[in-house]
């Protein structure tokens, strides 16, 4: 007879909710369930949590994400926000976006709009950071890092490799063999998602045919708070602004460009890249030195074509990836994280099963029509801003140059891109 304890299945580890993914959205679902009451398991391959010391570099990082009005009140809900403040976020109260092909361009402003910033540029390791210290040490949360999914095995009726009859969930296994268990499974593992794939749940892909190159600038000019984007040839480079140390002359790159152009910025000195960015935005903020090399990533636009299961729900770019001309795409991922937990909690509360589709679905009904749009609305301007058709740039350059002088649109455009879309959740409000 076999004594070696070593040998021995580990026993099942049961949870109210279990999170794969540990990114911006995952932990921000992974605190708002938390901060309710619930149990929650939080499943991440990185070997540790990243802190604020980590993200406190000289430098920012080069990824970064504008984060709106409603994002920072959900990151205040949570309590992280304070402690993005004192690491680094750079408010903007004004965008400036025109066509390099021709003379349409349009200036937004926060005093248009009714509001305090339009946003605030926050490296996405800052974000991260702050939110690991709402969840690492929270007495409702029990982290894995370090560890994979190996398996998703199914307890619902109907479903495909279902190892027990018995309701009430389903059950991850880990690639270190340890089970879990809840009765709500939720992906945030981003847009490539292996749980999303486990689950059978198929995608809408859309190739934007373009790459995103990102670096950090120094500029000759300060920003001024103000965030400006050209499109140049169809293709957006965006500035964004970032102040380190009190230095107002830093800027965030986002230059969404063909795969082959992406490729030879890459390749160029930081000398080289700093003159070539400088010269795309016309040396609107004067000579441009990178700090950096320039990181590209392809762009690919996915929609799942199902959020939910019984048991199951996505969050998310597992649920959808974006193009990041608005700069919306986490935005979109913290809104279907505050809108899962308020659907969740109240089930939750009140005894009901939260992890059935009668739940489930109140949740993708509320965020699949706002994501649906906001892809739908990056496609169209791709579209729009890549034709070569004279009569058409002729009518956006007219139409941009005439829709900035009508105030009243300008405003509902921007309370539009500052997060105020239909039913916020109330830790949104």
């Amino acid at each position: 007879m076999n004594t070696d304890s070593s040998s021995a299945t580990p026993p099942v580890e049961s949870f109210e909710a279990i999170i794969v993914g540990g990114g911006m959205v995952g932990t921000a679902l992974c605190a708002l369930l938390a901060q309710a009451g619930m149990q929650v398991a939080l499943v991440e391959a990185q070997p540790a949590p990243l802190s604020l010391d980590d993200a406190k570099a000289t430098l920012p990082a080069p990824r970064v994400s504008a984060l709106t009005p409603v994002s920072q009140r959900l990151l205040t809900h949570v309590g992280a926000w304070p402690a993005m403040q004192q690491t680094r976020v750079t408010p903007y109260r004004g965008m400036q976006v025109w066509d390099a092909e021709g003379s349409g361009e349009i200036a937004f402003s926060a005093d248009e709009a009714g509001v305090a910033v339009l946003g605030h540029i926050v490296e996405n390791a800052v974000t991260l950071a702050a939110l690991n210290r709402q969840i690492v040490d929270h007495p409702n949360v029990t982290p894995f890092f370090g560890v994979r999914i190996k398996a998703l095995q199914r307890a619902t009726p109907g479903f495909v490799g279902s190892v027990t009859s018995a309701p009430g969930g389903d059950w991850l296994v880990l690639d270190d063999e340890r089970q879990l268990h809840a009765p709500l499974i939720i992906a945030a593992d981003g847009a490539r998602s292996a749980l999303r794939e486990m689950a059978g749940i198929e995608v809408a892909s859309d190739d934007m045919q373009q790459d995103a190159v990102v670096t950090t600038v120094r500029c000759e000019h300060p920003h001024g708070g103000v965030a400006r984007q050209a499109f140049i040839d169809g293709r957006p480079l965006a500035f964004l602004p970032l102040t380190v140390a009190g230095d107002d002359r830093y800027c965030s790159i986002v230059w969404s460009t063909t795969p082959k152009h992406a490729a030879e910025l890459s390749e160029l000195s930081q000398e080289a890249l700093g003159d070539a960015l400088g010269e795309a935005l016309g040396y609107r903020l004067g000579q441009v030195t990178a700090c950096d090399k320039a990181h590209r990533f392809p762009l690919v636009q996915r929609h799942a074509r199902h959020y939910v299961q019984p048991h199951f729900a996505l969050v998310g770019d597992a649920a959808h990836s974006i193009h990041p001309l608005a700069g919306q795409g986490v935005n979109l991922g913290l809104m279907d994280a505050a809108v899962l937990a308020e659907e969740v909690v109240h089930a939750w509360q009140r005894g009901a099963p939260w992890g059935e589709l009668s739940t489930l679905r109140r949740y993708e009904r509320r965020r699949r029509f706002d994501n649906s749009a906001m892809l739908g609305l990056m496609k169209g301007f791709k579209v729009l801003f890549g034709s070569h058709d004279p009569g058409l740039t002729l009518a956006r350059n007219l139409g941009m140059s005439g829709m900035n002088k009508v105030v009243p649109l300008k405003r509902v455009l921007m309370r539009q891109a500052t997060g105020e879309r239909g039913r916020l959740p109330l830790s949104c409000r």
